[in-house]
């Protein structure tokens, strides 16, 4: 099914599939929700027991590291990112993530927790996208970030500072 850009509100897995190219085990987003084009969304990671990384890390006091919420919200901002690319006709290639700054963890996540990553766009230049992101759990600050990326896509290509 092609990718609806121009009203899209929200997506399922189905569709963030289209946007990035991660997968299992390393796709860190189910779901985006609140999508206001590439200014601004709600990303949703169902946290599960079952996931690989809880076989090694803390075993006994499961925690979901923090490196992966990172990544979680740079895959939130990239399928924005991406949308708004193939809404220009652009097809995404490959989204690199340049820089993380800011970061700060504030509580543990734990399996049975579903992480809200949101996104809000902080600057935009040619092909590289600065955002800001903060992870909830219920409502209460677990993490947060600012996160850079460049997305390379087929035709055109640029390169900018960021």
């Amino acid at each position: 099914m092609p990718l609806e850009t121009n009203d899209l509100t929200s997506a399922d897995i189905a569709r963030i599939l289209q946007c990035i190219p991660h997968r299992y085990p390393f796709l860190l987003v189910d779901r985006l929700v609140s999508i206001r084009g590439e200014e601004s969304c709600v990303g949703i990671k169902n946290v599960s027991i079952n996931e690989p990384q809880f076989q090694g890390h803390v075993p006994g006091n499961p925690v979901f590291p923090g490196a992966l919420i990172i990544e979680g919200m740079a895959q939130t901002a990239g399928v924005m990112c991406a949308a708004s690319k193939l809404a220009q006709g652009l097809t995404p290639k490959i989204i690199y993530m340049l820089t993380v700054d800011k970061a700060r963890f504030r509580k543990p996540v734990r399996p049975g927790d579903a992480i809200a990553y949101h996104m809000t766009k902080l600057a935009y230049r040619r092909n590289i996208w600065r955002y800001r992101g903060e992870a909830l759990v219920d409502g209460a600050l677990v993490a947060e970030a600012e996160i850079s990326a460049y997305l390379e896509t087929e035709g055109k290509q640029s390169v900018a500072a960021a």
